[in-house]
């Protein structure tokens, strides 16, 4: 009857001399979170898509919250929530928050089937990956769409689609939230985000091109060419041209169209514009105005 009742005092004393050793970890190596991040996180859309460049939700509440703590939220933004969920967490953490310009997800790809030539056919895993990785694809331009949907399948909110007729991936801006997977997912980097502009207006070069003009009028008729007359002709230093390839800085363009006049390919692209008025009807404007 001894040996048990020692045996029972002794693991009794084990017992508490562990958890009082459990308890003193606990208390010294305790990580404390700031309650804000959860009430964050919680009015945050939950998306988890990245496009605010954290790995989710979670990490970008944390950022916030620090953020916050540094006395600026300048660089932060989910794109998914806009500026109403924005607002909302600038309220909760008492601080002011600059609405960012809204942008959109463009797919810089004119070669539509009519304009690029088919020259083989591709018969392995049907992903623009798998695609990419065994060379130029089914058509003569390396560069372009390749119409696989790796772009659709990343995307959460059903903004971007393979169009059957012309084989070229589109954006439907309506849907689309500006969180980059597609940009992400496409192996040729065609697709970019850029600001939607106002009233949805833009002006963009649609093309990746970077062959010399020759080369790729050959695989694509409506390619840039690099022959930079749109840079020349643009009055506010908004067009570089590099690698045979002309880029249209949004920040600089003041969508003038100058550039999409002259341009002999038509590979600048101009989005959500009136259309041009019958020649007629200017003729008529400006005896009007005589």
């Amino acid at each position: 009857m001894n040996f048990i009742l020692i045996a029972v005092i002794v693991l009794g004393a084990i017992g508490l001399l562990a958890a009082l050793v459990l308890f003193a970890a606990s208390k010294k190596f305790a990580v404390y979170e700031d309650p804000r991040i959860a009430q964050v996180s919680a009015l945050l859309p939950g998306a988890n898509c990245g496009g605010c460049g954290f790995a989710g939700c979670g990490g970008m509440a944390d950022a916030l919250v620090k953020g916050a703590d540094a006395g600026s939220l300048d660089g932060l933004n989910c794109p998914v929530g806009g500026a109403d969920v924005m607002g909302q967490v600038a309220d909760l953490l008492g601080m002011a928050i600059a609405n960012g310009e809204p942008r959109v997800a463009v797919v810089r790809c004119g070669g539509t089937c009519e304009f690029r030539q088919h020259i083989a056919e591709y018969s392995g895993l049907r992903t623009c990956a798998a695609m990419n990785a065994c060379g130029a694809g089914e058509t003569a331009c390396g560069y372009g769409c390749l119409g696989c949907g790796d772009c659709v399948a990343a995307c959460q909110f059903g903004a971007i689609r393979v169009n059957p007729e012309t084989g070229v991936a589109e954006v439907d801006e309506n849907l689309c939230v500006a969180c980059g997977a597609c940009v992400k997912a496409c192996p040729r980097g065609i697709i970019e985000l850029r600001k939607k502009g106002p009233k949805g207006r833009r002006v963009y070069v649609s093309c990746v091109n970077r062959d010399k003009g020759a080369v790729s009028m050959k695989a694509c008729k409506v390619s840039c060419i690099g022959c930079g007359k749109c840079s020349r002709e643009c009055p506010f230093g908004a067009i570089t041209l590099s690698s045979n390839l002309s880029y249209i800085d949004p920040e600089k363009c003041r969508l003038c169209r100058k550039c999409e006049k002259v341009c002999p390919t038509h590979a600048i692209v101009a989005v959500n514009f009136p259309a041009p008025k019958p020649v007629e009807q200017e003729v008529e404007e400006k005896e009007a105005t005589v």
